[in-house]
């Protein structure tokens, strides 16, 4: 009985230390990819501010990326969907060739000023990186798919420095809305160690302060909940609408580099001629400003329709924070109908929008 008691317990403590080992590998992979990917972002947003001009290669770019993914992609195209598929029914391993396609393609929308996101290339990139380490290392089907969820926790980690949302996320991506409990060590110590990783390469993330949470009592939580509604519809609003135009252009452009080129040529027109600079790229500013000042509606219209357009027609970045930007007026209309601060309400918009869009944690159907 003693000696059975030790054996589990030496099991045990070889599980734990498999796992640390395996997912410290997956997040000192997946964090050096963020922040390399991060610093590029800086570099292209820093030069496209400095050469406004450049939005009108934005079509051109657009077929390149395009083009690319019609030529080597065609296995990769799914992104986010592929890595979901491998853990849910592992086949082969999912290509490298990932990486160097949607962090290339992500930084190009960004430099030329297409309207889009980070998080989806941090995610494709660890988890692609992190089933490269299970072919190095012949890991079964059973580990593989933990070792694949590891590394989506990893890459959203590391890009966004959330390592508890990251681990959520990881956890969540195969059931929406169950968790996967195998993979709890797993995810929870990449995320942690990506983040940190990232730190040490000199990444620093934007943060979003709140002077004061007011305390709990039936009418902000009622109001909470409500707006929760309300975020949620905008996150579903952006989800449903990038999804039809989407379908649309490919009923109607067989041709598949020609759809960013078309959509490229859009944004950039409404972006020269109407001066919108402001609601390309990742929109960070627009969202440290929230916290300062109320947004009118017509900031969310623009961010709306020019995320469209950057997604459905076929640019890499997908967005999720950025649609926390069509809920900041609703935030202000909810401020000046309940007793609690202005920031809380802006924060709060934060959270809903990411689970109102498909396959992302937390979100119910």
């Amino acid at each position: 009985m003693k000696f059975s008691l030790y054996s589990e317990q030496i099991e045990l403590l070889l599980h734990l230390a498999k796992w640390a080992l395996l997912a410290s590998a997956v997040a000192v992979l997946a964090g050096t990819a963020s922040a390399f990917f991060l610093f590029a972002l800086d570099w292209a947003t820093a030069t496209r501010n400095a050469r406004r001009e450049l939005v009108w290669l934005l079509p051109v770019a657009g077929f390149v990326v395009g083009w690319f993914y019609l030529r080597f992609g065609h296995e990769v195209e799914a992104g986010n969907n592929l890595l979901i598929d491998e853990i849910h029914d592992p086949r082969k391993i999912v290509p490298l060739r990932m990486v160097p396609l949607v962090l290339g393609g992500t930084v190009m929308s960004h430099l030329f000023g297409a309207s889009v996101g980070r998080e989806g290339t941090a995610v494709q990139m660890g988890g692609t990186l992190a089933d490269q380490v299970t072919r190095w290392l012949g890991l079964d089907r059973t580990d593989r798919s933990i070792m694949l969820m590891a590394g989506i926790s990893a890459g959203f980690a590391s890009v966004f420095g959330t390592p508890l949302a990251g681990a959520v996320f990881g956890l969540e991506v195969l059931a929406i809305g169950k968790l996967r409990y195998d993979a709890l060590l797993a995810c929870t110590v990449a995320a942690i160690v990506a983040d940190q990783v990232g730190q040490r390469w000199g990444v620093r993330h934007t943060h979003y302060a709140i002077a004061t949470i007011p305390p709990i009592s039936l009418w902000p939580l009622l109001g909470v909940g409500l707006a929760g509604i309300a975020f949620g519809l905008a996150g579903k609003v952006f989800a449903d609408t990038t999804h039809w135009l989407g379908g649309w252009m490919k009923r109607h452009i067989a041709y598949a580099p020609c759809r960013p080129l078309l959509g490229g040529l859009i944004v950039a027109s409404i972006v020269w001629f109407a001066g919108a600079d402001r609601y390309i790229g990742l929109g960070i500013p627009t969202i440290v400003e929230a916290f300062r000042q109320p947004l009118h509606w017509h900031d969310s219209a623009a961010k709306l329709g020019l995320t469209v357009l950057s997604l459905g027609s076929g640019f890499k970045g997908v967005k999720s924070r950025r649609c926390s930007i069509l809920a900041r007026p609703w935030a202000m209309r909810w401020h000046r109908c309940c007793i609690c601060r202005f920031r809380y309400w802006q924060a709060s918009a934060l959270l809903p929008c990411l689970p109102a869009r498909p396959i992302h944690p937390l979100h119910r159907r």
